[in-house]
């Protein structure tokens, strides 16, 4: 490779401008940022690169906050189940909740949203039932039953942005707590726009400016006890969007009034993993279509003043929905997704805008979003970076990206050299790769891969939040897997299904729990859903089910394409039913020593079902005939280089005789063919030196790989 330039944003920092140049330098970098705690110095500013800000349009706005404590932003809290012993009941609303964090509302335009229900008989207390006295954080409860469960349902502001909680309490911050405020209501909008002129008025330096996202926090819940101090958080929840003046304009807008209960169902909260409902949609498009509009408003401003406008997907995203089809009206220039995983560097890059940037990990902290030590004694950031590369890198050799970056305090880097030459490495493979897309798409095995959810391409390449936090979901695990084959990958819901979306599908997969919003849950009641999969399937598709596919409850079958799949699933009403026995069969796209789980209760329905793998006499792995096509079983699914191997497997067996070139015969490798620019590049994503064949247009070519390392040739 030859030393490139570009494509590079580094975070800088005041006290260090020597290093921040001479780390610019070293690194390729073409941009400077400030990061949240950090100001560039004049001497960087006038440095000769562009200029990244940084700003987060909802807080850093303390002294107009506590002027307007009203208009801060706000959610639905409910309280813990309280069980009463006699005919009245008082109940702590603010018990079991981080008291630095909410303030009840309890002036008359929110209290009329509160809602107190009896959770035994799962009706709601009608009003004159209960009171609450202004200023006080209790609900008092009149003629309870005794020893039925309540619960009182409340809005609530939230008076610590939850971004500035966790800086404050992961890099020891001896700060002011910052507010986040509410564009809901005009004044704050009013506000908010003369903010954003005054701002680009007075920092002539910058060309970008970077927004934190727009107006709403993805739903992070802090509670008060240390045993169990994060109640509950959705990367993807719309929850922290609501308030007393967004109820009213909903209801006004859409003709009926949405109540507590449609938020917190029972203290469980409608998050992202299940389907959703007719009245989240209408509260989701509702809330995009208002950030959308005042997000553009802010926007022409930063256009207004010659200076691009880029969001940074992650934090306040809520509302921004880049694969909702309304993306490209905010008017941004680009997208910053900061990235743990491959799958991540797709949903970026498939993103409707300009410039696709991936900001890496490990960021420049002290510790990491797990607590483990980074840059700080114990910690090893050059290995960190290795591993999430490796994760990074083969996604990012089937997409394009345009830049990537670095975030945090740069300082920190100044005791760990080997971090320091490792980015530098990775940089100059970074350009190369992008140069290499510039030239033309790599080359994919002609078989068309969709995946099937109630979100549908809403949830492209993600279901909530970064793979640390959807971990225990087969279907991330799937989407890991999926971001670095040599495939075209498309996700469809239901509704898809029915306009025609398996048409050109030669591959389909669900996965999931049963009832999830990515198994489908009672989407599968849809009998024209079931017949066109069932046709297609007969037809010569191939249905791949993991988990708990197609489970639905009140019908026949636990699995609703158990005919399909030659497996289902027993609920307790098959316990004294007869089951074929589990004898293994090989097939060649199930590796040998695939390891894999197996699911409780689940059996074989079908003479014809082949068991690929059995673990302790039950099937982990099926296959099953059906017409044309066949439906394939796994019990689960977790990423790795055997299963993402055998994934890639079962595709060109699909693919069938046709061609198969650009594939490495050792798992722990892979490759891209640019055929734009006769170039392959091969990776080892293994932590020791490998050897690996490529059948190409060329012949065969033998690779011989350092650890973690990379190969680019001419061939």
């Amino acid at each position: 490779m030859s030393k490139l330039q570009g494509g590079f944003t580094l975070p800088g920092e005041a006290g260090y401008e020597e290093l921040t140049l001479k780390l610019a330098k070293k690194w390729g970098a073409d941009v400077i940022r400030d990061s949240d705690g950090t100001v560039l110095s004049d001497d960087i500013l006038n440095a000769g690169y562009d200029i990244y800000s940084t700003i987060c349009i909802i807080r850093d706005h303390n002294k107009w906050a506590k002027e307007n404590k009203d208009k801060l932003q706000q959610t639905f809290l409910v309280t813990a189940p309280v069980t009463a012993r006699g005919t009245s009941l008082k109940v702590d609303l603010m018990k079991d909740f981080f008291a630095e964090q909410f303030a009840v509302n309890d002036k008359p335009a929110a209290i009329k949203y509160w809602q107190v229900y009896d959770r035994t008989t799962g009706e709601e207390l009608d009003r004159d039932l209960w009171s609450h006295e202004a200023g006080s954080s209790s609900v008092e409860i009149k003629e309870a039953i005794p020893y039925h469960r309540y619960t009182v349902s409340f809005l609530a502001y939230r008076i610590w942005e939850e971004i500035s909680m966790y800086n404050h309490t992961t890099n020891h911050w001896d700060k002011e707590h910052l507010m986040q405020i509410d564009p809901r209501y005009p004044e704050t909008r009013e506000y908010l726009l003369s903010w954003m002129k005054n701002w680009c008025e007075t920092h002539p330096a910058t060309n970008v400016v970077r927004f934190t996202s727009m107006f709403y926090n993805f739903a992070w819940i802090w509670g008060s006890s240390v045993r169990n101090p994060h109640l509950f958080s959705d990367w993807a929840s719309y929850d922290f969007t609501v308030s007393d003046i967004a109820l009213d304009e909903f209801a006004k807008k859409y003709g009926y009034s949405l109540t507590a209960e449609d938020f917190v169902n029972g203290g469980k909260f409608h998050v992202t993993h299940m389907p959703g409902n007719d009245r989240k949609a209408d509260w989701m498009a509702f809330t995009n279509e208002f950030v959308i509009s005042f997000g553009k408003q802010l926007i022409d401003i930063v256009h207004e003043y010659g200076k691009k406008a880029y969001v940074f997907y992650d934090d306040s995203w809520v509302g921004v929905e880049p694969y909702n089809g309304r993306f490209e009206e905010f008017g941004f220039d680009g997208l910053i997704k900061c990235v743990f995983s491959g799958f991540e560097v797709r949903l970026c890059a498939g993103v409707p805008v300009k410039t696709h940037e991936l900001r890496f990990h490990p960021y420049l902290f002290p510790v990491g979003l797990g607590g483990a030590p980074t840059f700080t004694e114990g910690g090893d950031p050059a290995l960190d970076a290795k591993k999430y590369w490796i994760h990074v890198r083969r996604a990012m050799l089937r997409a394009k990206i345009d830049r990537i970056g670095l975030g945090g305090y740069l300082h920190l880097v100044e005791g760990f050299p080997d971090f320091v030459d490792y980015i530098e490495k990775i940089s100059d493979e970074f350009r190369t790769i992008r140069d290499l897309h510039d030239a033309g798409k790599p080359y994919t095995v002609p078989v068309k891969v969709k995946v099937l959810t109630y979100w549908g391409r809403l949830r492209s390449w993600t279901l909530s939040g970064h793979f640390h936090e959807t971990y225990m979901h087969d279907l991330i695990h799937i989407n890991e897997a999926l971001s670095g084959l040599p495939v075209d990958v498309e996700y469809i819901s239901f509704d898809d299904v029915k306009k025609g979306a398996l048409k050109d599908a030669d591959l389909l997969i669900n996965a999931g729990r049963a009832g999830s919003a990515w198994s489908g849950g009672d989407s599968w009641k849809d009998p024209e859903v079931l017949s066109l999969v069932t046709e297609w399937v007969d037809k010569g598709g191939v249905f791949l089910g993991v988990n708990e596919p197609s489970a639905v409850s009140g019908t026949d079958t636990c699995f609703a394409l158990a005919n399909i799949l030659g497996v289902d699933k027993d609920l307790g009403d098959r316990v004294c039913h007869g089951h074929f026995n589990c004898e293994a069969s090989k097939e060649n796209w199930v590796s040998a020593d695939y390891v894999g789980r197996t699911k409780k209760h689940v059996f074989i329905t079908d003479e014809d079902t082949r068991v690929l793998k059995e673990i302790d006499g039950k099937p982990a792995i099926t296959t099953h005939p059906f017409g044309k096509g066949r439906g394939i079983y796994m019990a689960g699914f977790e990423v790795n280089f055997v299963t993402m191997r055998m994934l890639l497997d079962l595709i060109l067996e699909i693919a069938g005789d046709k061609e198969k070139l650009y594939i490495t015969d050792n798992r722990n490798c892979e490759c891209a063919f640019y055929p734009g620019s006769d170039t392959i590049i091969v990776i080892n994503n293994s932590d020791s030196t490998q050897v690996t064949r490529v059948n190409t247009k060329a012949g065969v070519k033998e690779y011989k790989i350092a650890p973690y390392d990379t190969i680019i040739e001419k061939i």
